[in-house]
């Protein structure tokens, strides 16, 4: 955004700056504090290295996009996941946000495919089977020839009700539903889980 908006405080140095502030407060996990010293990294760093970060945001909104298959981020229309002849196709990994997708590669446990459905069904905040991509992954796994579908959706309760609701919908399919093991513990999240448990709760996966 730029320029000053209506409600955007008064800083000392200036509207920019305020703005500036204001828009690193926006960011997940930053406070005004944390707003504050980024900022004045900003400041302090060369041109160089200040605008050089303003090109790397731009360059990933503009190149990065969902891949046509499995809906993970990258720069190509299909991502290097999918183009790679050494994963087990039959074998797919559901998961909810592309984040997920790094976390478990991290692991090494899983040789098999993944679907990033793009969150979870959360009734609460108005997000339905329909704003996700279940219908994209039910087709695939009709046509694909797919034979295990492995659930990783977060262990919460908008990530089981997601779950259940992916297996009623493939209940007259020939294909393995299986669960991480539950070694991550309810209520958490696969993205602050170490490689060891997301690696042991691949290798213990169970039926759905």
């Amino acid at each position: 955004m730029a320029g000053r908006t209506q409600d955007t405080p008064n800083h000392p140095y200036g509207p920019n700056v305020a703005q500036l502030i204001e828009e690193f407060a926006r960011l997940p996990g930053i406070g005004r504090k944390s707003a504050e010293r980024l900022t004045n990294y900003i400041l302090s760093c060369s041109k160089g290295d200040a605008l050089g970060l303003a090109e790397s945001i731009r360059s990933v909104k503009e190149h990065v996009r969902r891949c046509t298959i499995c809906f993970n981020l990258t720069e190509n229309e299909v991502c290097q996941l999918c183009q790679d002849p050494r994963r087990e196709r039959h074998s797919v990994c559901v998961v909810e946000q592309p984040k997920d997708v790094v976390a478990l590669e991290a692991s090494g446990a899983f040789q098999g495919l993944y679907h990033v459905l793009g969150g979870s069904i959360a009734p609460l905040d108005g997000i339905g089977p329909e704003d996700l991509t279940i219908n994209q992954l039910v087709r695939r796994i009709r046509e694909n020839g797919v034979t295990e579908l492995v659930m990783a959706t977060n262990p919460t309760v908008d990530g089981d009700g997601t779950m259940l609701f992916i297996t009623n919908l493939l209940q007259n399919d020939d294909v393995t539903i299986t669960r991480l093991a539950r070694g991550i513990a309810s209520g958490s999240v696969l993205e602050f889980a170490n490689r060891e448990m997301l690696a042991d709760a691949l290798k213990g996966r169970q039926k759905f």
